[in-house]
């Protein structure tokens, strides 16, 4: 037995539990943890600017490897700044932890300074929340939410942390090592039933995506598809989990979805879902598989037991996580069927031309430079994007070859590709970062540039500015045509702001400046950012500003 402090072991249990990295925002009521890791040489802790763009770097690291991503903040205003990169984690199915420091148990139901009931207000968002109140159950709780935020469907966890329970000492029992995450595997029995259907199947079609996936996972679920000739299409913003220049992969089942990939969702004779929910933004708001029976079979395999069945009622409902499954899959081989021969390969030939880009107003072409930077970079580079209509183009024309080398939110949150740039820069030092965001999503974080600048790191953020909150106009465009209201934007010198915190920036008004100005934005030893100036009448690949006007009035 030793004498330590709750805040000592709290970071002895974050060491023996493998994290070697936290992020988070300074705060006097967990003062003690800071002083405890000063002591320890295990963990680096990455300083943001905002508690928001400090969880969004956790929740993105978690995507990257696989384990929990630690985030700490102070109470109140800090933990609901850090409420949207929990948010992100639920909606991403990514394991998390949040810590908050929280006012001291004699002051607790007063309406202290700052003082919130995080279990009411993260019950939602979150697998599980929790106040620790006994500093010698510390382990117990911390053990607890590293099995919880990696069994099963991965997610968030929140941890408060009262003040002065962090300073108590306790004699604590020599910590022992954690307990591994429960992931459910399937039994011989559904891998029987999925054959059998797959069998008597002439157009199948695999989607995949969700959370709990992993390097080995995405090879197992290639190695299925090559022996089935299935084509592999994948959740909405789940694109690296399939080599988009492998023959079998048909595209990207989200937002902008391409009407023959829809087309070919609605006449497949047998639909395998691997990970995904099947929510509001894979479905096309439910209107792409109609609730609660698809028309075609569907066998849905997911982690979490209460999903399935939830909204979709499946032919064949398949308890288990991703990794399992995919593993499973790989070792079924060849299923014999009669297949329709034309059903992949014209499938695959819908997806390339869907590809092709097409002119947009203006002098700036964005599906030029997408191209530009799928024909540059290289296979490892880390892609991040936050929400807006500016990443409709880098879905559809980029081409993800490996799997992390994508980072987006799939609940859509705005801001997210900058912190989780910062998060992809410092881990992986030694590949290209890229984050790509809007004008009004870029100044949802765009403190975290700053972050990027005190540690060195290297990133180059293209930054699409078209002077309005894109997406928002053109669903008002399209619903309240000619009433502009709220969605305008005057926006800084992007440029001149990059530099005034310490990096490089540069603007680009034309195509053909952007090569050049990316070259040397590559080579600045530091984060850089790219303005690139697009006209407002380019709103999406497909169409205009002013043409989507001219529908709405003569629809009415």
């Amino acid at each position: 037995m030793t004498t330590r402090t709750a805040a000592q072991i709290l970071v002895d249990c974050l060491v023996i539990n493998g994290t070697d990295r936290v992020y988070g925002v300074p705060g006097e009521s967990y003062l003690a943890v800071l002083d405890a890791l000063y002591q320890r040489d295990e963990i680096h802790y990455l300083n943001c600017r905002q508690e928001g763009g400090a969880a969004m770097a956790a929740e993105a690291y978690g995507k990257l490897t696989g384990r929990p991503g630690v985030c700490m903040v102070t109470r109140g205003p800090g933990a609901t700044n850090a409420s949207a990169g929990v948010h992100v984690a639920f909606q991403d199915s990514t394991p998390m932890i949040l810590l908050i420091g929280q006012v001291g148990r004699g002051m607790q139901e007063r309406e202290a300074f700052q003082e919130i009931d995080y279990r009411r207000m993260f019950g939602q968002m979150a697998k599980w929340v929790a106040q620790v109140d006994d500093p010698a159950r510390m382990a117990e709780f911390i053990n607890r939410a590293y099995a919880t935020a990696t069994s099963g469907r991965p997610g968030p966890v929140v941890l408060a942390l009262p003040e002065d329970m962090l300073r108590e000492t306790v004699a604590a029992p020599q910590l022992l090592p954690p307990a591994k995450a429960v992931v459910p595997a399937p039994a011989a029995g559904d891998i029987k039933a999925l054959a059998a259907a797959l069998g008597a199947s002439h157009r199948p079609l695999l989607l995949i995506g969700g959370g709990g996936w992993s390097t080995a996972a995405s090879a197992h679920i290639k190695a299925f598809a090559e022996a089935n000739q299935l084509p592999v299409a994948v959740s909405f913003r789940c694109q690296d989990y399939f080599d988009n220049l492998h023959a079998n992969y048909i595209g990207h089942v989200g937002i902008g979805i391409d009407p023959n990939l829809a087309r070919r969702v609605r006449d497949c004779d047998l639909l395998i879902v691997l990970g995904p929910r099947l929510g509001e933004m894979t479905t096309s708001s439910y209107r792409l598989l109609e609730p609660p029976r698809t028309v075609m079979p569907l066998i849905h395999i997911h982690a979490a037991a209460e999903e399935l069945g939830r909204v979709y009622h499946p032919t064949v409902a398949i308890n288990a996580g991703a990794g399992p499954a995919a593993a499973a899959l790989a070792a079924l081989g060849e299923v014999p069927r009669a297949a329709d021969r034309d059903w992949l390969s014209s499938a695959r030939t819908d997806f390339e031309a869907f590809r092709r880009g097409q002119a947009s107003p203006g002098p700036v072409q964005l599906h030029t430079i997408v191209k530009h930077l799928n024909d540059t970079l290289a296979d490892d580079a880390i892609l991040t994007n936050g929400a807006g209509n500016y990443a409709i183009w880098l879905h559809r024309f980029y081409a993800y070859r490996r799997y992390r080398t994508e980072l987006a939110s799939t609940c859509g949150s705005m801001g997210y590709g900058l912190p989780a740039a910062v998060a992809a820069a410092e881990l992986y030092r030694d590949r290209p970062v890229i984050c790509f965001a809007g004008d009004g999503c870029f100044m949802m974080t765009c403190q975290e540039f700053a972050t990027a600048v005190h540690y060195g790191l290297k990133l180059v953020v293209v930054l699409v500015n078209n002077g309005m909150y894109g997406t928002i106009r053109m669903h008002q465009e399209r619903h309240y045509p000619a009433r502009v209201s709220a969605t305008g934007l005057v926006n800084p010198d992007f440029a001149a702001m990059a530099r005034a915190m310490g990096g490089f920036g540069t603007t680009v008004t034309r195509t053909e400046e952007f090569p050049a100005a990316f070259a040397e934005a590559q080579a600045y030893n530091g984060p850089a950012l790219i303005e690139v100036q697009l006209d407002p009448e380019a709103l999406t690949p497909n169409t205009t500003l002013t043409e989507t006007r001219a529908a709405a009035l003569q629809s009415r």
